[in-house]
């Protein structure tokens, strides 16, 4: 079991192997409906990764300023799933949550046009509605650069390889996508 203190001094038991998800639905469901991340001992984190360890817990709703930085970096993954589900072959490079909104960097031989932009977020449209959750994965170093190689993605498996020896490689699916992220 671990102990989670609530912001109000509350203090509750929960299993091992508990996430921020199942906290909040066990609150109410309609809580978890709203909850985008949680914090526990000043670490955000995802709603479905598993709680490690007790300590001070709360949860930070989509309406709260410090969501925004999530709930664009979230976007940015559903913008990259849509770009390489349209145009097949397209490397996706870093996608980065900013002050202003979001951004992907895509290397492909063809630019981008225009015309292109309404197809992309009717594309967006439909990944959200198909409400796949954001799923945790810690892989090996090595697997996941010949995962990345195997799928023609050099730059993703450069990023891997120039990250510190001591970095959890951590990667994040939503359906069938499967994309290198921090977290």
């Amino acid at each position: 079991m671990i102990d989670l203190k609530f912001p109000d001094g509350a203090v509750r038991q929960y299993p091992d192997g508990s996430t921020a998800f199942d906290v909040a639905t066990s609150i109410s469901p309609s809580l978890a409906k709203k909850a985008v991340l949680a914090e526990l001992n000043g670490e955000q984190r995802d709603m479905r990764r598993v709680l490690e360890s007790g300590g001070d817990f709360r949860l930070i709703m989509r309406d709260d300023p410090e969501a925004l930085y999530t709930i664009r970096h979230d976007t940015a993954h559903v913008l990259a799933e849509a770009v390489q589900t349209l145009f097949p072959g397209t490397q996706v490079t870093i996608g980065p949550a900013i002050d202003d909104g979001f951004y992907y960097d895509f290397f492909r031989e063809e630019p981008f046009s225009t015309d292109d932009f309404a197809a992309i977020e009717k594309q967006m449209a439909k990944i959200v509605d198909r409400d796949a959750k954001f799923e945790r994965e810690v892989w090996e170093r090595a697997d996941a650069i010949k995962f990345f190689e195997a799928r023609g993605e050099k730059f993703k498996a450069e990023l891997i390889r120039d990250l510190p020896g001591t970095e959890t490689i951590t990667l994040y699916k939503q359906g069938d996508w499967i994309d290198l992220c921090r977290g």
